[in-house]
């Protein structure tokens, strides 16, 4: 077993995909961010200072998915087809629980895409509530589900 991301000499290279085929591909990526009883239901509520924080981060998360290609060194840029990110809350962490979905047709996969998705949308439900709980945590990034291409189809173990 070899990382793709290095070329026989062992530099760092973009991976050529060129000589692969257009097929249609999904990856589901899922995390959690844990806070305060009192925060969530701030958040549930919608009085949150800085307003609908579970709005506000199903956009940020659609955007990191959009722009992984430029955060992410040697990822392509792709021609993203749908992105879906879904924030529920959780009593029981306390928290929300976030799930990704990204798909495209292309000859590499989403998973990064799905993956940046759910933590920026994470990252974002800190930032608009760290005011009144900065010990939330985040945890919990994984890659659910990924399907097409070559490699076939991945689900993560529940």
């Amino acid at each position: 077993m070899s990382l793709t991301h290095f070329d026989p000499s062992g530099q760092a290279h973009m991976v050529d995909v060129s000589d692969k085929a257009d097929t249609d591909r999904i990856a589901v990526a899922r995390c959690h961010i844990k806070m305060l009883p009192e925060t969530l239901a701030l958040i549930r509520s919608g009085d949150a200072k800085k307003g609908d924080v579970l709005g506000v981060a199903r956009l940020a998360g659609i955007m990191g998915a959009k722009k992984t290609a430029d955060l992410i060194p040697l990822c392509h840029p792709l021609p993203i087809t749908k992105v879906t990110v879904d924030l529920t809350p959780d009593a029981d962490l306390p928290g929300v629980r976030i799930e990704a979905t990204v798909k495209t047709t292309g000859k590499t996969g989403v998973e990064m895409e799905a993956l940046t998705a759910a933590s920026t949308a994470a990252l974002t439900v800190y930032d608009m509530c760290k005011a009144v709980d900065r010990g939330m945590e985040i945890g919990g990034l994984h890659v659910a589900l990924k399907d097409g291409g070559k490699s076939g189809r991945y689900e993560a173990k529940p």
